[in-house]
């Protein structure tokens, strides 16, 4: 029989404060243990932001190469780029391939453990930066509004490619909305997630009617359509990024429910986003933009 410690002493993280653990618990977690510190820092939700404009938005599309395409009201548009997260994913399911080559179905070890940990540990890194990017984003640019199209359980029936899945399915942005609810409440921030049906198909700049899932009548065409991977042209013959527009049409559905004007999303905004990768440093002028808002909040 092993004895164990009647105390345990736990150094506490430097952000956080004594008088904030309420609970405290450690637990296995791929070959490791893990201290789980459950803290109430005492502050209140947001609830109005006056360093923000509440008539304007950011609303997010997301997808796979493009994991996050963004457009204002202010007439911008951003991509965070996926295609690190891609390739991340890549070699995690081709590493356990490798490891389980020959073994049975439910083969697991300490070498599996140690690159799911890894992979684990890289995914929330991303959700992080993600989740930080937009909210400075929005700070930076005094909106008070911001929308992400989601359809709730639609990776749990996706039904594409093997190769589409890999890409697609396991890149986590779910865990990165939840990180977002929290966010928005600390800075004041409001966050409507709403569903996305048809947003990818329906053209923007026609007009097209954007319809729930499951009402779109039978007939129904979009006025434009996805010429390749990425691009979309408009009943005019104008080019525009294809996820860009979806991101318009997110936004749209939502813009009577929220009153802002959608007057300066137009063709310019959706054309040529700028991409910008989490993986690399930001530029200082960026940085420097973003600690001013942040201590305007506070």
């Amino acid at each position: 029989m092993v004895e164990l410690p009647t105390e345990i002493a736990l150094p506490l993280p430097e952000f956080i404060d004594s008088d904030w653990v309420k609970e405290v618990t450690v637990r296995p977690y791929y070959g490791e243990l893990w201290i789980d510190w459950v803290v109430d820092d005492g502050k209140e939700p947001v609830k109005h932001n006056p360093n923000l404009d509440y008539s304007q938005a950011w609303s997010f599309d997301h997808g796979g190469t493009n994991w996050l395409t963004g457009v204002s009201t202010l007439g911008k548009s951003l991509i965070i780029d996926g295609r690190k997260l891609k390739s991340m994913n890549q070699g995690y399911c081709r590493l356990v391939a490798k490891y389980k080559q020959g073994k049975p179905e439910f083969y697991w070890d300490s070498n599996l453990d140690r690159i799911q940990r890894r992979r684990n540990n890289q995914m929330r890194d991303a959700i992080n930066k993600a989740a930080r990017f937009i909210i400075n984003r929005c700070l930076n640019d005094r909106i008070g509004n911001l929308v992400i199209g989601w359809n709730e359980g639609q990776k749990n029936c996706s039904n594409m490619s093997q190769v589409n899945n890999q890409n697609f399915v396991p890149i986590p942005t779910g865990r990165l909305i939840e990180r977002l609810k929290h966010l928005c409440n600390e800075y004041g921030i409001v966050l409507t997630i709403t569903e996305e049906a048809h947003t990818s198909v329906a053209s923007y700049l026609d007009g097209d009617t954007l319809y729930k899932h499951g009402e779109k009548p039978a007939g129904w065409k979009a006025s434009g359509q996805r010429v390749e991977r990425g691009l979309y042209k408009t009943a005019k013959g104008f080019l525009i990024s294809a996820d860009a527009q979806a991101a318009a049409n997110i936004l749209k559905k939502v813009a009577t429910q929220l009153g802002v004007s959608l007057a300066k999303v137009g063709r310019v905004a959706l054309a040529l986003p700028q991409r910008y990768d989490l993986f690399t440093r930001m530029n200082k002028s960026y940085r420097e933009k973003t600690l001013r808002s942040v201590a305007l909040t506070h």
